[in-house]
């Protein structure tokens, strides 16, 4: 007790040991020790001295407290200890020591309830270094063997409290100090993440709050980690954290919670996407619900709200994939949070970090989207008379007393509002022309052209650029500017919109409002020949910008010089020469005599290599330390870029080469517009040709179609001959038995003549009906001729009129089976007339006979049979009847099938030689095609040796198409 009471600082005998020789002998003790009281109490006494003894304990005990870890698992206490010692050796991070005695009787740290840890930086710079390269030594020695880190992930599934929430602890000291090393260990650990993961998911809110700074630390700038954390469920638990803490009201777990959603998803297009597509944008919306009252905020309040803005906005990101944005744009405006936030930017009391950051995300949730930019031009202020949006945030724009970043701001939500949106940059321009001026009310261009002209610089320069971006890649809109008057004085007449900026660039303003308007002046006249004639039409801005670009100026000036050779250049480029004092060539030699051309292309190419320049061009949002450094617009910096060497290539070029160039330019256009009119011959021959074999299909499907309607009627024909065949032996049978009772029944009375009679009637009636039959079925038999000759013919043309000789065979088959059907009608009428022939001769017989007598009983049986051969008679007339009926319906149907058949072959003779005139015509134009390409072929070789590039891309195109015409026809 003793050696105990010496280490802990209490009375002991003797001289004192030094700290290294108190250190080892714990060090020993906890090695050899076999009680586990004794190795505990060894390991409490280490974790005392680690703070001040630090590299001792470091260098000694490192190896002793991993084997701790390693085989006292079974004892939370002396766990919990060496967890503790390893952190105080690894954390750089300095913290309010505790008394020793202290130290000693608290088994258990007291705990943080913020989840984060104060930091307080040493007084000493170097002592702090030295502390820092401490803990990277110490953490470089822990994780040499990984599976130390395996076994701090182990260590994580312990419940116990004294055990998990060091070892989150030590995890998280870990990834601070080596990050990337640690981050790959965990990674390929079985369930390494899943373990972290399960932290959030812990009740008790020290150690969920500690988790989510070790997840913050894990996530950072590891894509494969991201993604794992992500589909762990990772957005579910963190928004449901952020609910329960009081969104934007809650404190600093929010804030981690934010923290943490950004690093899972900035730059990592695969966790937006999973974001975007599990409905988490819609579940932002209530963390912007501000209310009225929007006195008293705290500062957590504002860094929630603010993170929470930053998280809209890497959804939106300009840097993202135009597809992706897109898409959180539109969801954005659906699920309503566009209008939330655009509620926050109207609202009052906002603080003025809030409305700045706001502002800008906005502006890019609008950027590029035609529904929200058309939405947010819809907005209007609660004043009253309500003002749209876009002229109140104008207004701070050119207000001089509104803080800087917030003017940027308002211009950045400006130039989002008119990307890509010409219809936004109509609807400004329109606020300038004379016929929609409003005198009783501010407009966009009223508060634009008050800008541009005001004594403040920086209000020059953002109205300037401004008013660029309405003109945009919008061609219509740079004529429509032309026609903007301005009344400058009393007296005076107006001067045009593009005068007046010229006169303000002439009296020598401040170098921030020259470079605003000249960055105008470029965007207005660059591709515009029309204004470049207005520009050109006033005589005393071309000597103006020889002068500003002769001139030897201090550096300031160099960038406003470049400019000027920028506008000059411009003017060469896109003129049309409609002014003879200022053609392109009177330009040229004007330049050389005055200024030089290298001395021009020298000052042209300072404005790329101005540092300022290099900035803005990174990114669409303007973001200047200070409001002098405001002079590049990021879309200027592209038309410098584009323009820079064509201009340079036009100064120097001599004029005739300009003419060569532009003969064979024409020349080139000539040849271009006669192998574009004959693609569209070509494509509308395709559509011709494709037309007629849809045709040819819908043909050929109604021909199978009346096949089969003539086999069904084949079939039913049938069916008539057997009904037929069997009347007509129910009739012979019937005629038999009358003959043999003529004699008897012509003696009864004159009954019998009279039915005889009366069945002559008939059977000439159906004789009539069969020589009608007769007569179509050789009208039938005539038809079938003219079509078997028709189909023989068209056989012989096509060679593959495997489909016509098919159709010659049915016909063949069906011609047979018609002239069965005549023989046996003819059969039938036959029998027919004997049958009247016996009638007439029995008629004749039974005359001499009248006068004879018969006994009652005879006549009254010859009476009775009379009356069921007269009923039998009437049957059979009825059946007659109907037979012959259906099979004049049979005929009719028949001569429409054959009709058609033969509409149907003469179609088709009549497109096949369509067919063939149309590959006729296709070869002459492929002939003449063939003759053009060597045409062009010719011209571009010609150019090549000129000096000039050809891109081929057209000639690819005529080939291809070319070989697609000729697969077509080897098709056909």
């Amino acid at each position: 007790m003793n050696f105990f009471r010496g280490v802990m600082g209490g009375q002991a005998v003797g001289p004192q040991p030094s700290g290294a020789e108190t250190i080892q002998k714990l060090c020993d003790r906890v090695a050899s020790s076999t009680l586990l009281e004794d190795r505990r109490d060894a390991v409490r006494a280490l974790k005392s001295l680690s703070k001040k003894y630090r590299m001792e304990v470091g260098t000694q005990a490192m190896d002793h407290l991993i084997n701790i870890l390693q085989t006292d698992r079974s004892d939370s206490e002396i766990l919990g200890y060496a967890l503790d010692t390893l952190y105080n050796l690894i954390c750089n991070d300095e913290e309010e020591e505790q008394d020793e005695s202290e130290a000693l009787a608290d088994a258990v740290t007291p705990i943080p309830v913020a989840g984060k840890h104060k930091n307080v930086s040493m007084p000493d710079e170097n002592a702090q270094k030295q502390a820092d390269d401490l803990g990277a030594q110490f953490t470089d020695t822990f994780i040499q063997d990984p599976e130390h880190v395996t076994l701090l992930l182990t260590l994580l599934e312990e419940f116990d409290f004294h055990v998990r929430w060091p070892a989150v602890k030590l995890l998280t000291a870990l990834l601070k100090n080596q990050c990337v090393q640690v981050q790959g260990i965990i990674l390929v650990s079985p369930m390494g993440v899943s373990r972290l993961m399960d932290l959030l998911a812990d009740s008790r809110e020290v150690i969920r709050n500690d988790g989510l700074l070790l997840l913050q630390q894990l996530t950072k700038s590891n894509a494969a980690i991201q993604k794992i954390v992500a589909f762990e469920n990772a957005f579910e638990r963190l928004l449901d954290i952020i609910t329960e803490e009081g969104s934007s009201d809650g404190g600093i777990v929010v804030e981690d919670c934010l923290l943490l959603l950004l690093n899972l998803l900035k730059n990592n297009s695969s966790n937006q996407n999973f974001f975007k597509e599990g409905s988490y944008i819609q579940r932002m919306k209530p963390w912007f619900e501000v209310g009225d009252d929007n006195s008293g905020w705290s500062a957590q309040k504002v860094t929630n709200l603010h993170l929470m803005l930053q998280l809209v906005r890497v959804m939106v990101s300009p840097v993202n994939s135009p597809g992706a944005t897109a898409s959180c744009q539109k969801s954005m405006y659906q699920c309503g949070l566009l209008q939330q936030l655009c509620t926050i930017l109207m609202a009052t009391g906002v603080p003025a970090d809030i409305l700045t950051e706001t502002i800008n995300t906005v502006s890019e949730v609008i950027r590029g989207s035609q529904v929200n930019q058309d939405y947010f031009a819809s907005v209007n202020a609660p004043s009253n008379p309500p003002r749209p949006a876009i002229v109140v945030l104008l207004m701070s724009m050119v207000n001089e007393r509104q803080p800087f970043v917030l003017r940027c701001a308002v211009l950045y939500c400006f130039q989002c509002f008119l990307y890509k949106n010409q219809k936004g940059q109509g609807e400004i321009v329109a606020t300038l022309l004379p016929s929609t001026i409003d005198a009783n009310s501010i407009s966009a261009g009223q508060l634009l052209c008050g800008g541009l002209f005001s004594a403040d610089s920086l209000s020059n320069w953002c109205a300037a650029v401004a008013l660029a971006h309405s003109l945009q890649d919008n061609l219509t809109q740079k004529e429509q500017l032309l026609r903007v008057q301005l009344a400058t004085s009393l007296g005076k007449p107006p001067v045009s919109l593009l005068q007046q900026c010229t006169n303000i660039l002439s009296q020598g303003s401040k170098v921030q409002t020259r470079v605003g308007l000249l960055m105008l002046l470029c965007t207005w006249i660059s591709n515009c020949p029309i204004a470049v004639t207005h520009f050109l039409h006033n005589q005393e801005n071309v000597p103006f910008l020889t002068a500003q670009i002769s001139e030897n100026l201090g550096e300031d000036e160099r960038l406003v010089q470049g400019l000027c050779a920028l506008l000059l250049g411009i003017c060469i480029y896109y003129n049309d020469n409609s002014l003879e004092n200022y053609t392109k060539e009177k330009l040229k030699q004007l330049i050389e005599k005055r200024i030089g051309k290298e001395n021009f292309v020298e000052k042209l190419g300072f404005i790329t290599k101005h540092e300022l320049y290099s900035r803005a061009a990174q990114k669409p949002q303007p973001v200047f330390p200070s409001p002098e450094q405001m002079l590049f617009d990021h879309e200027f910096t592209k038309l410098v870029k584009e323009l820079e060497g064509m201009i340079t290539k036009a100064v120097h070029k001599s004029s005739e080469e300009e003419k060569k160039e532009e003969e064979v330019k024409k020349t080139l256009e000539q040849h271009d517009n006669i192998v574009t009119q004959y693609k569209e011959l070509i494509r509308e021959q395709d559509a011709q040709i494709q037309e007629l074999k849809e045709q040819v299909a819908s043909m050929s499907s109604q021909n199978e179609q009346m096949q089969t309607t003539v086999t069904q009627q084949l079939s039913q024909i049938q069916q008539h001959k057997d009904q037929y065949n069997i009347l007509k032996l129910k009739l012979g049978k019937e005629n038999q038995s009358q003959s043999n009772s003529q004699g008897d029944g012509s003696q009864m009375n004159g009954l019998q003549t009279e039915e005889i009679t009366q069945l002559r009637e008939e059977l000439e009636e159906l004789r009539r009906q069969h020589a009608l039959l007769q007569t179509q079925l050789g009208d039938k038999d005539a038809l079938i001729n003219t079509l078997r000759s028709e189909a023989s013919q068209t056989a012989e043309v096509s060679t593959g009129g495997t489909d016509n000789t098919e159709l010659h065979k049915e016909l063949e088959a069906l011609r047979s089976q018609v002239q069965s059907q005549s023989a046996e009608i003819n059969q039938m009428k036959t029998e027919r007339q004997e049958l009247l022939r016996r009638a007439e001769a029995g008629s004749s017989a039974a005359v001499p006979g009248s006068d004879g007598s018969l006994d009652a009983a005879k006549m009254a049986e010859l009476e009775s049979r009379l009356a069921a051969q007269t009923t039998e008679t009437e049957r059979l007339k009825e059946e007659g009847k109907s037979s012959s009926q259906s099979r004049a319906e049979l005929e009719q149907q028949l001569a429409s099938a054959t009709s058609t058949v033969a509409i149907l072959q003469t179609e088709k003779a009549k497109l096949q030689t369509e067919v063939q005139e149309s590959k006729k015509e296709q070869d002459d134009l492929l002939m003449l095609l063939a003759d053009q390409d060597q045409k062009i072929h010719s011209l571009k070789l010609r150019l090549k040796d000129l000096g000039e590039t050809v891109d081929d891309e057209d000639d690819l195109d005529a080939r291809d198409q070319t070989d697609d015409d000729e697969d077509e026809e080897d098709e056909d």
